[in-house]
């Protein structure tokens, strides 16, 4: 093995008999940027928490094989004794963070380590010239935005000098701005310094022009290779490979630029057809949400959501997108109610949410949290949906039934947090929906799904909405909005700067158009394309 890199050997892990890692191996050089890449649930983060011991120190379960980090056995080891050799980021940096502030946050580690004051303060500063922290080194962690405080997590985990970094999710939480400046920073770290980058990834089509090659785990099984032949292989892969095989170029490519030389007989074919159009969907009846003028104040002088007016009616498949802090998130827990409103106006059906006892509240606006889990708190599924039926004065059975059209296998015996991301995420949305609210708000319900999950949800999230409930869905996952949306609203600053129909809006916008339409304009997924196509393949 190449020094400075990581190594399995035939590594087999289980929890209580059941195996997630089978006979594993792979060899990562150093400074490599490595991909990893699967379905949800593969065991990808039992993976990487291997590479520093979190998993089985910390976990349980049964380990065999050797892993090795810059060619020393890391069996055995607890984190702290890794701390020197591995970096590891996990996908909530805030929940990480050990201190307040973020000059303290970077320095802990060193500390820990008996790193001499004079030392210390030399790695902290290179560590915040080399992120860029140097405008918010003396602020509170709880002030920045989450691609300030994923830069602090990867400062954090680089201050001891590791040779490894080893990152889960790092953008699944940022908009696709600041998810660029993250891996743009990471990029910079393998080619500058030779650490060795390993990277867990649902949102695929932001990494994969970063990774110098990839693995991929499923059924217990890691296949290496280069990151096209992964992705082409894989059963979870960006909208633009898929593009790439359904079009037949030959990869398939793996990056805008790669597609676009390969589009041309494409677009002309495309011409020929019919172009989606850019219309709306015309409203069902009379506006159900009104909200005027809505305020939302924070102390401190915090500004979160500056008069926005918002007017939707049911049947109405709404994506609330803007950058980090922009007043997303503040936004649907003023219109559901139960969040602060400083000032403004919001109706639901001519009622006030806020004006009405929780119960009550629940049965005219849902809203399902960026933690799906937030929302559940019984031992199993069945105890959980048989609360949400008596708060929801319900008949019993009504929230089993909503769980079982939303998705199927879920156990009624599993806890809810032994549940995939999926299907927690589905039975959060089935106990919403038992008190049946006309209005459903859903706070990043995209994160910890991979694209068969977001494909799913956007067609579940659409019948409830052809069924009659107006759904909103705060999000900065562009490839699910293509999929689910047909009205978008941008939010900056807590103001809206755009609204109106899905295409049109994201079309207009570097930041949000979905990969098919920065090869092909006009067309935002491979489902329009193939069904334009029908039967036919379309050949460079």
């Amino acid at each position: 093995m190449t020094p400075g890199g990581i190594a399995f050997d035939r590594v087999t892990f289980a929890y209580a008999g059941t195996p997630v890692l089978d006979d594993v191996s792979f060899d990562l050089p150093e400074g490599e940027f490595c991909l990893l890449v699967g379905p949800t649930g593969a065991g990808k983060s039992t993976l990487l928490k291997a590479v520093n011991g979190l998993v089985p120190n910390f976990t349980g379960g049964t380990m065999s094989g050797r892993i090795t980090v810059a060619g020393r056995d890391v069996r055995g080891s607890t984190p702290a004794d890794l701390a020197d050799l591995v970096g590891y980021v996990g996908q909530d940096p805030l929940a990480g963070f050990v201190t307040d502030e973020v000059e303290r946050e970077l320095a802990y580690t060193a500390e820990q380590l008996g790193v001499a004051p004079a030392a210390m303060r030399k790695r902290v500063t290179e560590i915040v010239d080399l992120l860029g922290l140097a405008d918010v080194r003396d602020r509170d962690l709880a002030a920045l935005s989450s691609g300030q405080r994923q830069r602090v997590a990867i400062g954090a985990a680089l201050v001891a000098g590791p040779s490894a970094l080893v990152l889960d999710e790092p953008t699944s939480a940022l908009d696709p701005t600041a998810a660029d400046e993250v891996l743009s920073t990471l990029h910079r770290l393998v080619h500058d310094l030779g650490v060795t980058v390993l990277l867990a990834e649902h949102r695929l089509e932001r990494v994969a022009q970063y990774a110098d090659s990839a693995l991929l785990l499923n059924g217990g099984k890691v296949t290496a290779g280069p990151v096209g032949a992964i992705l082409a292989a894989s059963p979870i892969a960006p909208p633009v490979v898929e593009l790439g095989r359904l079009a037949g170029w030959p990869g398939p490519p793996v990056t805008i630029r790669e597609a676009r030389r390969h589009a041309t007989a494409l677009r002309s074919t495309l011409t020929d057809l019919h172009t989606p159009t850019a219309t709306a969907e015309a409203p069902v009846g009379p506006p159900l949400l009104e909200a005027r003028a809505v305020t939302v104040d924070y102390p401190g002088g915090v500004r979160a959501v500056n008069g926005v007016d918002l007017v939707a009616a049911r049947c109405e498949r709404i994506a609330l997108m803007g950058r980090n802090g922009s007043g997303k998130s503040s936004l649907l827990w003023a219109l559901q109610g139960t969040g602060t409103r400083s000032g403004g106006t919001v109706t639901i059906g001519g009622d006030d949410p806020a004006a009405r006892k929780p119960a009550e509240r629940r049965t005219l606006a849902g809203l399902v949290p960026a933690e799906p889990a937030d929302l559940l708190y019984a031992e199993t599924v069945a105890a959980e949906c048989a609360g949400a039926d008596r708060d929801g004065r319900v008949p019993a059975g009504t929230c089993a039934k909503i769980l079982d059209d939303l998705v199927d296998g879920v156990d009624e015996t599993a806890h809810p947090r032994d549940l995939s991301e999926g299907q927690r995420l589905a039975l959060a949305l089935a106990v919403t929906l038992t008190a049946a609210p006309p209005l459903l708000l859903l706070d990043e319900p995209t994160r910890g799904l991979d694209y068969p999950g977001k494909a799913a949800l956007a067609t579940r999230l659409g019948r409830l909405a052809e069924a009659g409930h107006c759904v909103v869905v705060s999000t900065h996952d562009v490839e699910f909005c293509a999929e689910f949306a047909s009205r978008v609203v941008v939010l900056s600053d807590g103001e809206v700067v755009a609204d109106g129909p899905a295409r049109q809006i994201v079309a207009a916008s570097p930041m949000f158009a979905p990969q098919v339409e920065k090869v092909l304009p006009g067309w935002l997924t491979v489902a329009e394309v193939a069904a334009a196509l029908g039967t036919g393949d379309a050949d460079d």
